[in-house]
């Protein structure tokens, strides 16, 4: 039943990366239909709701980590689920943009099952090959994010007729977004095993259950700290990639759409045989703390090579190296990091692991295209295409003299967590029996 729980998770991180990306061609044109507007006029509304759509993430992702920490990761994942579906389906037949736009609310606030997926993962697997499975997750992410927009674009040119109903092109993927996620759910009711302990869950607390209190809560291990600023810091350098891309590459090699689609997929191909292969075999190699100075020092090569590349082919030429950056270092991050806080605060450590992802893909797209922008506009004091890659290299050297300060020497601060004391009592703060859980 592990086995199956784990193939579980990582479908529930395929089917939501799915989900987004099967949308990703036509919500543009889309929320344009809606607004009777131009294509700058969608535009707009297009930044407002992936900004609320983040901001609900952010926001929730803590209450979905501590509610699974009190009531099981299993419970949270189904509802979490349906709610999914139905959100689909109020994005597939909006009528208006106010109804798609609670339909992006609802996204943000069911998408975050990521933080619980991440929870359940640690529960079932062995705190010394959690970061191996970390890297699955992510290789799960990464072949949705590559599945998701070409199936998505195929569907967007195919209007389906039903005998009693005909539903556009332009709608049809959230359909199939949302048959996708209820198949999921229902593959769940039947396989998926409770993976919490009932002597590892705790009490919830509304002050935990937040971005904030989420974050407080975690200062009491010191070690975990320094790791988050380390996320932080990763996540916000390598989102360089993802919101300058199609910028850079139309700007300094001409591509056109195929061929910024063509360089996407490599990159995901990349993603998915670093996080799902070579982490492992870096991690056996060189254990946690020698798979996160590798990925440390290779990730702000790379980018700077990127910021350097003059011609399209050299970009392919660069790319193998994302299979030593950041892509194996992340999950040896996140291995650490799970192992230094108990069993049962993992949804409370992935809630607010997920709330910072969220918050910096608020701020992140600001600061990169921001650079871009300027350093290739005439108010530059000279024209510096990859300016945006280097700023984001030198990020990564300050988290590798970060690394190298408290890693390298501060061995006894990530020793792993202590094994968790017993449920506590909402209303009178004593124990709960784990029979009474």
């Amino acid at each position: 039943m592990r086995k199956a729980g784990l193939v579980f998770i990582l479908a529930v991180v395929v089917i939501d990366m799915l989900g987004i990306g099967l949308a990703y061609p036509i919500l543009p044109r889309l929320i344009q239909q809606l607004i009777g507007g131009d294509a700058s006029q969608a535009s707009y509304v297009y930044g407002i709701l992936a900004a609320v759509y983040a901001l609900m993430q952010f926001l929730f992702a803590p209450l979905m980590g501590a509610l699974s920490d009190r009531f099981g990761r299993r419970s949270v994942i189904l509802i979490a689920l349906a709610g999914l579906a139905v959100d689909y389906l109020i994005l597939a037949f909006a009528p208006n943009i106010w109804w798609f736009a609670v339909g992006r609310v609802l996204s943000g606030i069911c998408g975050a099952t990521f933080t619980t997926a991440g929870a359940y993962m640690a529960d079932v697997t062995p705190p010394e090959k959690r970061a191996q499975n970390f890297g699955l997750i992510g290789a799960a992410f990464g072949f949705g994010f590559i599945i998701g927009p070409v199936v998505g674009g195929l569907l967007g040119g195919i209007d389906l007729h039903l005998p009693f109903l005909t539903i556009p092109g332009i709608r049809l993927p959230f359909v199939a977004a949302a048959a996708l996620t209820f198949l999921n759910m229902l593959f769940g009711i039947f396989v998926l095993p409770e993976s919490l302990k009932p002597e590892n869950r705790r009490a919830f607390q509304v002050k935990q259950a937040n971005p904030v209190g989420a974050l407080l809560e975690l200062k009491r291990y010191p070690s975990v700290l320094t790791l988050i600023v380390i996320v932080v810091l990763a996540q916000m350098a390598v989102r360089v990639s993802e919101t300058t891309w199609v910028l850079y590459s139309s700007y300094r090699y001409a591509w056109d759409a195929f061929m910024t689609g063509l360089s996407l997929t490599a990159v995901g191909v990349v993603f998915i045989i670093g996080q799902g292969v070579m982490t492992r075999v870096i991690l056996k190699l060189l254990g946690e703390r020698g798979t996160i100075f590798l990925g440390l020092t290779i990730a702000p090569i790379s980018l700077t090579l990127y910021g350097l590349a003059w011609q399209g082919w050299m970009i392919y030429a660069i790319m193998p190296l994302g299979l030593f950056g950041w892509t194996v270092a992340g999950p040896a991050v996140q291995g650490m990091i799970s192992r230094a806080v108990p069993a049962n605060e993992q949804g409370l450590l992935q809630g607010a692991l997920g709330s910072i992802n969220s918050l910096v893909s608020i701020f992140a797209p600001v600061i990169w295209t921001g650079i871009f922008g300027y350093f290739v506009s005439p108010a530059a004091p000279f024209i510096l295409p990859g300016a945006a890659f280097f700023g984001a290299a030198f990020v990564f050297v300050i988290i590798r003299i970060l690394a190298q300060w408290r890693l390298g020497h501060d061995h006894a601060a990530f020793k792993p967590a202590p094994a968790p004391m017993a449920a506590t009592n909402l209303t009178e703060g004593e124990p709960v029996p784990p029979e009474a859980v």
